[in-house]
């Protein structure tokens, strides 16, 4: 019999004891790598450049808003009107984070990796559009809260005025919420449609600014309810239609969006693109995950 000439090394590997943590600490670290994404954090240089310009471009606008306030002593820019004028950089970021965000795991093909236990298919997709909304959320309402900080105490009124204050700052973040809930439940539908981050991109584009022309159209039809209903064709003039609904004089004396007595259907047509973005993202994962 011949001699064996393999040798088994003992190099040291052990059994893990420690704690298994389960589905709800992979869940959050998805979701804070996900927020860290969104804004460039633990990447190179060049990640960081796109999503801190639009930071400080909306810091920017705010704090000069409330400087101009602080000066003349009028209000020129609401809270909530503050999310509408910035919806435009919103949209950009969007079709820059998005892709970062689901894209680049579709074409790199981790995605097996993430799927395995103990994450349910459903966690990754949530996970990864919480991240989104939390991104969005903060990129308008932490120059709000600037907004808030200079009002509240360079107005010489004492606690009342910051109390007042802060029930003007209240609707402004619920409505920049709203904003980051439709704005990112569409756009990583749209990306996770493709691992190419640049079709993902201009497809989130597409979707936003290409249905403006739409509402422009219904909007000169001679049915006045076609008229009144026009805003519904594009996300960004649905929302723009809820806040006119809920939020009224806190949008400042801006021309009035002229939807009718159709405000709560505007409100119940929001929640149901949410809920089916978000029904057709998870469906969307379950189809990558069989695969």
């Amino acid at each position: 019999m011949p001699e064996p000439t393999g040798v088994i090394h003992d190099i040291g590997y052990q059994r893990y004891t420690g704690p298994r943590l389960g589905r709800r600490a992979v869940f959050g670290a998805l979701y804070l790598h996900g927020l860290r994404t969104a804004f460039g954090l633990g990447r190179s240089a060049k990640a960081k450049i796109f999503p801190w310009l639009v930071v400080g471009i909306v810091t920017l606008v705010a704090a000069a808003a409330a400087a101009v306030r602080s000066q003349v002593g009028e209000v020129v820019m609401t809270y909530a009107q503050f999310a509408d004028n910035m919806s435009w950089l919103v949209i950009f970021f969007v079709a820059v984070v998005a892709p970062e965000l689901v894209s680049r795991d579709l074409l790199s093909g981790v995605l097996p990796l993430y799927f395995s236990r103990p994450l349910p298919r459903s966690d990754y997709p949530l996970a990864k559009l919480l991240a989104l909304a939390t991104a969005l959320w903060l990129l308008l309402g932490g120059p709000q809260l600037v907004m808030f900080l200079v009002a509240a105490f360079t107005g010489g009124e004492g606690m009342r005025g910051v109390w007042n204050e802060l029930l003007d700052l209240l609707p402004g973040l619920l409505y920049a919420g709203l904003w980051a809930a439709v704005f990112a439940s569409v756009g990583l539908l749209v990306a996770s449609l493709t691992g190419k981050r640049a079709f993902a991109a201009g497809g989130i584009v597409a979707v936003f600014l290409m249905t403006t022309p739409i509402v422009g159209v219904l909007s000169i039809m001679p049915s006045q309810a076609v008229n009144e209903l026009a805003f519904l064709a594009s996300p960004s003039t649905l929302v723009g239609s809820v806040g006119e609904w809920a939020l009224g004089d806190l949008l400042g004396p801006q021309a009035p969006v002229p939807i009718g007595d159709f405000g709560p259907v505007y409100a119940v047509a929001a929640v149901l693109l949410v809920a089916a973005c978000v029904t057709l993202l998870l469906l969307r994962y379950r189809k990558v995950a069989a695969r």
